[in-house]
């Protein structure tokens, strides 16, 4: 009896290894959140005094950067900015955070267990026993091979010497299953219509092979017409269009990517939405904006986490790639790399286009209630986009609905790594995606710029669009 065959059947690849992704990594969005707010609680119930001799040596700080730019000939013009000292404060707060750290290690472990688990059920397949009352008949023996073949099982036959024996044993766990010809197969437990594993097809698949050859018995067909019957084909099956030039394990790798890509988006916009949150609530962007320009100072969070998010991803997409070549995973393998490389750049674009839009959100609140309030409609779209992505990695027959969604900025990050994975976009199709993606990250910029500039100082209760866009009128 194999314990690993037990309890991780082989139908868990495509269903069971995704629950268990999808389990953990939102637990670990759950547990994010849960530290942050717990963070933000901490630093309200702070000295506000405290607060602005912390943003004084900030911004004395900054100043001072500033004035030793001119002997540091050797750097780079943007590394001695502003925005670059501000993204490198973010850098550091971030990884210093414990959240990151949980974080990160989660998902490693929820990809860990996506490659590993089916190598492990593959490679343990579990073989079934199957005992007869009785002496083994040519009809069963028949029966329990073309069972096999059909559910991709594995079974031996045992002969047992009475009904009574076989109940014993199959209680016990020596046998799996066993059957009489006056009685029927009998298992220990009753299986259920939606049962799905590798026992339950063998099950259902060798009652209807006993039952097929019963019934030719009964019937008094000749061996000659046995056999004619034995080898009928179907009839074929046509379509007007081609089937699609995708795998299972193509399917999987894409599954694996949108999850990645919706867990680390809401988890690095919550990210920006809180931070900026926090700066205006404990007056620090006050002092800061009294050194540097408001465009400089959300435009060095943006890059700040932005970089966190690469770099994460990166040694997710590593992990993954070298934890499938050293166990042999068919998982990654193919063009599997490249629609990691291809979740990798939509996870960048996606960020790069959402990060304006809760920055300015945060520009706006200034208490955590508030802050939910505004998270909640900002990810509508990402999750609507999530849920016609797991659908259409499901049906691998995009509609034109979803089609089009792969072209928009707000859906695109998770619909059009689907299209790709499924073969219905092709690389200039993607490329179009990316720039249309990235031309309106611009405009959103500009525009949620705008509403920070104007809202980020606002400080008596949450700030409205429309008092903002009235002050720029005015």
């Amino acid at each position: 009896m194999n314990p690993i065959g037990e309890y991780f059947p082989a139908t868990i690849g495509a269903r069971g290894t995704i629950t268990v992704v999808v389990v953990l990594l939102l637990v670990a969005l759950r547990l994010i959140r849960h530290l942050r707010a717990r963070s933000i609680r901490k630093a309200r119930s702070a000295d506000i005094s405290q607060a602005s001799v912390n943003s004084d040596d900030n911004s004395r700080q900054l100043t001072s950067a500033s004035r030793k730019q001119k002997s540091k000939r050797f750097q780079l013009p943007w590394a001695r900015s502003y925005t670059a000292q501000v993204a490198g404060r973010e850098i550091r707060e971030r990884l210093r955070a414990k959240s990151i750290r949980i974080v990160t290690f989660m998902i490693l472990a929820a990809v860990g267990a996506a490659v590993v688990i089916p190598v492990l059920t593959k490679a343990k397949a579990k073989t079934y026993e199957v005992g007869v009352v009785g002496p083994i008949s040519r009809d069963t023996s028949v029966a329990l091979a073309q069972a096999t073949k059909a559910t991709g099982t594995v079974a031996r036959l045992a002969s047992v010497v009475s009904k009574k024996t076989a109940d014993q044993e199959v209680k016990s766990g020596k046998l799996d299953i066993a059957y009489e010809c006056s009685a029927g197969i009998l298992t220990n437990q009753a299986i259920a219509a939606t049962d799905t594993s590798g026992k339950a097809r063998l099950v259902r698949q060798l009652s209807l092979e006993i039952g097929i050859a019963e019934a030719f018995n009964e019937a008094k067909l000749s061996p000659s017409q046995i056999e004619a019957i034995s080898r009928a084909k179907p009839v074929k099956v046509f379509s007007l269009q081609p089937p699609p030039k995708v795998t299972q394990s193509d399917r999987n790798t894409a599954l694996l990517g949108i999850i990645v890509v919706f867990v680390m988006l809401n988890q690095y916009n919550t990210w920006t939405l809180i931070g900026v949150m926090e700066e205006k609530s404990s007056r620090v962007v006050a002092v800061l904006l009294s050194t540097i320009k408001p465009i400089q100072l959300l435009g060095g969070k943006v890059i700040g986490i932005g970089t966190v998010a690469l770099a994460q991803a990166g040694l997710v997409i590593a992990f993954a790639l070298a934890l499938g070549k050293a166990v042999g995973s068919s998982l990654l393998s193919g063009t599997a790399p490249s629609m990691l490389a291809a979740s990798l750049v939509w996870l960048l674009v996606g960020y790069a286009f959402y990060c304006w839009v809760y920055a300015a959100a945060g520009s706006m609140a200034e208490r955590q209630d508030q802050v939910q309030t505004l998270a909640i409609p900002l990810s509508i779209p990402i999750v609507a986009a999530y849920v016609i992505a797991l659908s259409t990695v499901s049906s691998a027959h995009p509609s034109l609905f979803t089609v089009v969604l792969g072209y928009i900025p707000l859906t695109a990050p998770l619909v059009m790594p689907v299209l790709v994975g499924i073969g219905h976009a092709t690389w200039w199709e993607l490329l179009v995606s990316v720039c249309i993606s990235l031309a309106s990250t611009v405009l959103v910029a500009r525009f949620a710029a705008t509403i920070y500039r104007r809202a980020v100082l606002r400080t008596r209760g949450r700030v409205r669009i429309r008092d903002v866009v009235r002050a720029s009128n005015g």
